[in-house]
Order: structure tokens, then C-alpha cells, then sequence
């Protein structure tokens, strides 16, 4: 029988080993561990099983997938320290960038797989209180005084950095400068009362906790949240927000150590398939197959998208000015 283990909370090497030693994966021929970001694992506990029957039935083999979430940059970290992942499945690419730094993934990893090897990606849009009372529409709103906002730590997590970037790369895009960009991005994060670790932790303080106006959080977060609460929230989209490429790769080191490259490869590419697309459009993230997308259009709104290599110059630059010890994050947030 084959068996999906989901792990939500283990984000260091040692808890996660610990966790993982419980896998009852003894009647298993392959196993493989999938590192992923908090808010993608609803999605992958959907598309395991179907990879699994997939595999099966083509070779006779029976795999077992362990997943493993966390803040994006959190599992990237416990990958390069050790965490023996087969896959990594994040949701920006400086997180595989920095494994490949580290000679943990291939250093031309974006040209393993189709469209820099992102099977899907979201955006960055609001979740507010039932009837908005606040007036939230755009960026802007979130900067009033007497709006408290939820956002993830842009330091350990690509959701939190995703906000940053998709507050000031509003701000240019409208023909702004890099002080008025500045100048909005401090004045949310003044506005935020507390930063949590992950993307997951961020809507439970918003939706349970019942702490802030709005949260900001990748658009599949969302709506899955107002699928669960019913009428308590609604969405709002801004008028410009930051294209959230989910990019994948296969860690070298573990696979070939392993001898389990074809497998793990076989997951990844799995991901494209039309059935795997399907969910990924059902968990409210935009799906790269033209069909699939234009099936579920009515689940995505049109929304004015940027790139971080359109306003940021690459994914390396932005870390290095905004996110880095030191960078304009840390020079923001000291000043609260």
C-alpha cells in the first residue's frame, strides 16, 4: 500500500529526521522526500497519490512521498544543512539559488524543467474582514495609520518576500521612485503587529487569532481560506501585484547518493502532466497548461502582474539589496 506522510511543522534537520524515521515506508521500493514551502501542502497531499498510481502502473514500482513544509527559506536551509530532500518544491527561485550556491542542486537547475522550472505559480493578493471595513483596494491602504496588516517574515519566508517585493515594485511600476517605493513599504510594515515564521502561521493569526484588517498571502492561500470560512472574509485584489513563480528541482547530492534520479525526476516532471495541472488549478494556483487555465479562468482574475528580474533586476539583487543582514528590509523594520 503506498503511503503519504505529510510533515507540517518540521523545519530543522534533526526534527525532521526524527519525524521522518516514523514513515512506515518498509514495503516501499523508493521513497522520496519532497522539502516544500507552508502553504503548498494541501496540494502535494493531492497530487502524491496520483503520482504513485501513475508510477506504479507504468513500472511496477511503489514509491512512498514524504513531504516536509515550512518557511520557504527555513527548508531551503535545512536542505543545505543536511535534510536529506529528493525534491525541493519552493516558491521563489532565490531559495533553489541558494542551494545551487551551495552545490546542493545543479547550477542551471531553471533549465531542468519547462518555464525555468516553475509548474505553476500565484500572486500576491488580500484577504479582509467580511464587508471590508477598513476600504482596502489597493497597496496604498495597507500604509494608513489604523490598518494593522498580516504578513509572513520576508527574511525566512518567500511569501513575506513576495509582499515586500509586490508593495514596492507597485510603486515603480506606476512610474515611482525608489524613495516613494521605500517610503510605502515602511509605512506597512509599521503596520504590522506581528511576524510569523511562515505563510500557514500568518492566516492562522489572521483567521484565528483574529489579529489585523487584512493579510497578505499568495492568492491559492486566499481562496482556500474563504472556501473554509465561508462569508467571515472576502478577497481583494490590488491593482498590480508580483508574479509567484513555484519553482523545482531535484537535489543532486541525495538522488544520485540514493540512485533514485529517475524517480525523483519522474515526480517533478509529473507536475506538468494535464491530471497533475488540474489539481494545481483546483488548489487555486494558475497552472501552466493553456487548457487547464482557460477551464478554470473563472477562479483567476485578471490582474496587472510584474517580475521580480522586471523591477528587481533578478532574484539574486533583490536579496542582496532588500533581503541580506543588513539590506533595506532590515533597515525598514528597525525603525518600528
Amino acid at each position: 500500500m503506498s503511503v503519504i506522510t505529510t510533515l507540517t511543522r518540521f523545519t530543522g534537520v534533526a526534527a525532521a529526521a526524527a519525524a521522518l524515521s516514523f514513515a512506515p515506508a518498509a514495503h516501499a521500493d523508493v521513497t522520496l522526500l519532497n522539502v516544500s514551502y507552508d502553504v503548498a501542502r494541501e496540494l502535494f497531499k493531492d497530487i502524491n497519490p496520483m503520482f504513485i498510481a501513475d508510477w506504479k502502473k507504468s513500472t511496477g514500482e511503489t514509491i512512498t512521498v514524504n513531504q516536509s513544509h515550512g518557511g520557504s527559506s527555513k527548508q531551503a536551509r535545512a536542505v543545505a544543512d543536511g535534510l536529506e530532500a529528493s525534491v525541493v518544491t519552493m516558491n521563489q527561485a532565490n531559495d533553489i539559488d541558494f542551494l545551487a550556491d551551495r552545490g546542493v542542486v545543479a547550477a542551471d537547475w531553471a533549465k531542468k524543467f519547462p518555464n525555468n522550472a516553475a509548474p505553476f505559480y500565484s500572486t500576491m493578493v488580500y484577504l479582509v474582514h467580511k464587508g471590508n471595513p477598513k476600504g482596502i483596494k489597493d497597496w496604498s491602504d495597507l500604509a494608513k495609520p489604523g490598518v494593522q496588516v498580516v504578513i509572513p517574515n520576508p527574511k525566512v519566508t518567500g511569501n513575506g518576500r513576495y509582499t515586500y517585493l509586490a508593495a514596492w515594485g507597485s510603486v515603480i511600476k506606476k512610474g515611482g521612485n525608489e524613495n516613494q517605493a521605500r517610503e510605502l513599504v515602511e509605512k506597512i510594515f509599521r503596520n504590522v503587529p506581528v511576524l510569523d515564521g511562515g505563510g500557514r502561521a500568518a492566516t492562522t493569526t489572521f483567521t484565528q487569532r483574529q489579529i489585523g484588517d487584512a493579510l497578505v498571502t499568495f492568492e491559492n492561500e486566499v481562496q482556500l481560506v474563504k472556501q473554509e470560512f465561508g462569508d467571515n472574509f472576502e478577497v481583494v485584489y490590488p491593482s498590480a501585484s508580483i508574479l509567484a513563480e513555484s519553482p523545482v528541482a531535484v537535489v543532486d547530492k541525495v538522488v544520485d547518493k540514493k540512485g533514485i534520479r529517475k524517480q525523483a525526476t519522474a515526480y517533478l516532471q509529473f507536475l506538468y502532466s494535464e491530471p497533475a495541472q488540474e489539481v494545481i488549478a483546483k488548489h487555486y494556483f494558475r497552472p501552466r497548461s493553456q487548457a487547464v487555465m482557460k477551464k478554470h479562468e473563472a477562479s483567476f482574475k485578471p490582474i496587472q502582474l510584474f517580475t521580480v528580474d522586471e523591477i528587481f533586476g533578478g532574484w539574486k539583487a533583490a536579496q542582496k539589496k532588500h533581503f541580506d543582514d543588513g539590506g533595506e528590509f532590515d533597515k525598514i523594520y528597525t525603525k518600528k
